[in-house]
């Protein structure tokens, strides 16, 4: 046991001072900036990781399981944004994020530091979801479990609308709102873009009853740019929008609704980029192609005001 400890301090004394030797070769060539800030950034996740699953056990005894991600998101806030310089800073004067429960909050997906922006907004009472699958691997899932992550069973489903029935059934049970990617997968765009938004938040929205909270994060690639080797310093803007109202809906709306959605979280991502970039930005972005195109004439539907033409 000694032995291993005294190679784990060894290890972390040499890491820290490769770490430290980027940054100051940062101040002469600023690509090692790059090479220094990634490195504090997973050094700051592996110490929060292992605060996160000591917190976990230590919660779920006391009987607050359902805080467990909340309390480790804000740990790796602080930590990240010390080792890094990076900090997002939250627009929510209605505190929306302290006072909407439950509810399905979605976010636009950019790079690996989206694990920052939840640490600065994850409200509490709110978990991320996960394939069931997931609860069978050691570690991270004795963590997603012990913090009570809402498990989604996918094995046996056909559509997303039935793979969101039980996690839906947990979210009105234990008043756990989570927090979902639409866009499924990151986008790592230079430009402030939207991919096409899946459809299982707003089946799960809807079957659960809940409103759906959509926060925006200006894209930030001046901060991040993976494939230029750009890491920098610096505030992200973070708007938390107003909640929008899924009672009475049912699995015909969805596409709408999601429609919908996108439009205005894409409105405010432009707003919000050009706000932290300081220059206009177009609006570059992919078409909604997983989504039926609305129809040619007007109609009726509880998210839409009849239209009637004149003749």
């Amino acid at each position: 046991m000694n032995l291993l400890l005294d190679y784990l301090a060894r290890f972390l004394v040499a890491y820290v001072v490769v770490t430290s030797s980027f940054f100051m070769l940062s101040t002469v060539f600023p690509k090692a900036a790059f090479v220094a800030r990634s490195l504090a950034a997973y050094l700051s996740l592996l110490v929060v990781a292992l605060y996160g699953v000591l917190a976990s056990i230590v919660l779920a005894i006391c009987g607050k399981r359902q805080i467990a991600q909340w309390a480790t998101a804000r740990a790796f806030h602080v930590v990240m944004r010390l080792t890094t310089g990076v900090n997002f800073v939250v627009e929510d004067p209605n505190d929306i994020l302290g006072t909407t429960r439950p509810a399905i909050f979605i976010g636009n997906h950019q790079t690996e530091l989206d694990v920052l922006m939840l640490g600065a907004m994850f409200p509490k009472y709110c978990s991320v979801t996960a394939k069931a699958q997931l609860k069978h691997i050691p570690f991270l899932g004795w963590f997603m479990s012990l913090s009570g992550s809402i498990f989604i069973d996918r094995a046996n489903s056909k559509d997303a609308r039935s793979a969101m029935q039980g996690a839906a059934q947990e979210i009105q049970s234990k008043k756990q709102s989570v927090y979902m990617f639409p866009e499924g997968t990151r986008s790592y765009a230079k430009d402030p873009i939207l991919l096409p938004f899946k459809k299982g938040a707003f089946h799960l929205a809807v079957q659960a009853g809940v409103p759906i909270v959509p926060v925006v994060v200006a894209n930030y690639s001046h901060i991040l740019y993976i494939k230029n080797w750009v890491f920098n310093s610096g505030n992200v803007p973070i708007k938390v929008l107003d909640p929008i109202p899924t009672a009475g809906l049912t699995a015909a709306d969805v596409d709408e609704l999601a429609r919908n959605t996108r439009e205005l979280m894409l409105k405010e991502l432009v707003a919000l980029t050009e706000k932290a970039q300081g220059r206009p930005m177009a609006m570059a972005v992919p078409a909604q192609t997983d989504l039926p195109a609305p129809p040619p004439v007007a109609r009726t539907s509880s998210l839409e005001k009849p239209i009637v033409e004149k003749a």
